[in-house]
């Protein structure tokens, strides 16, 4: 497990050498203020967390929490109710086919005037959005299962709610987490966008007041603070996986 442990280091090391070899050529290529030197980014991100940017952070750590918090307790029990009852499938599927490519953030604007400017509205558009991924993530994980590892519960005398416990949430468990990473990206671009909106906290806000006052180097410290918070998020995500699916974390890693 050490081993694995220092590739995940070995690979987060990587990435982040990456991203400042490419910050800082596009620096030099540019030659302004308006892309600031990693460096100096990094010092004004130090002098604005404590009492500016953790405010923010904190504030959209919340938004996002409530949303995924929400949409798991409404997206898991349909999504094993879909999937192991044919007639609930037919009843609900077509309507998720119908509104999952719809473009969500459109929706904004009516949650606004139908729940207010504060956090629901926000809260709620993210929902709208990873609801659905969490659905049919959890019934096509469930119609995957094999009929014979049923027959093979069952014969060991496993019934009701052992089923789920030892055979369905196992299955299913690994798929929602990897839908949970694909929605954690997307309504991140959501909430910035919606923290424009009525708003006073929230690091989307954060990041367009510092555009349209022209203070790039803030800007960028915004930046920076959205990717420290998506990062922590998908750690979360990669800590949850391994203990509770420590075989797909093995499996992933060979």
């Amino acid at each position: 497990m050490s081993l694995l442990k220092r590739k995940t280091k070995d690979n987060t090391l990587y990435g982040l050498l990456m991203v400042c070899t490419i910050w800082y050529g596009l620096h030099f290529i540019i030659k302004s203020n308006i892309v600031p030197s990693p460096y100096e980014t990094v010092k004004q991100f130090v002098i604005l967390f404590p009492q500016v940017l953790s405010v923010h952070l904190i504030a959209s750590l919340y938004r996002i929490f409530i949303a995924i918090f929400l949409s798991v307790l409404i997206g898991v029990p349909l999504g094993l109710w879909t999937g192991i009852n044919k007639k609930a499938d037919t009843l609900i599927s077509p309507v998720i086919y119908l509104l999952y490519p719809l473009p969500k953030v459109a929706f904004l604007p009516i949650f606004m005037i139908l729940m207010g400017i504060g956090d629901l509205s926000k809260i709620v558009l993210m929902i709208t959005i990873i609801v659905f991924q969490i659905l049919l993530s959890v019934r096509d994980g469930v119609k995957e299962i094999q009929k014979e590892l049923f027959y093979s519960i069952f014969s060991l005398g496993i019934t009701g709610l052992g089923v789920y416990k030892h055979l369905i949430l196992p299955a299913v468990l690994p798929k929602l987490i990897s839908a949970l990473r694909i929605t954690l990206g997307i309504s991140i671009s959501t909430l910035f966008f919606a923290e424009n909106f009525a708003t006073t906290y929230g690091i989307g806000y954060y990041i367009m007041n510092a555009w349209i006052m022209v203070d790039y180097l803030d800007m960028f410290s915004g930046i920076v603070g959205l990717s420290l918070l998506g990062l922590l998020l998908l750690k979360v995500l990669d800590f949850i996986e391994k203990e509770l699916c420590p075989w797909v974390f093995l499996e992933k890693n060979g």
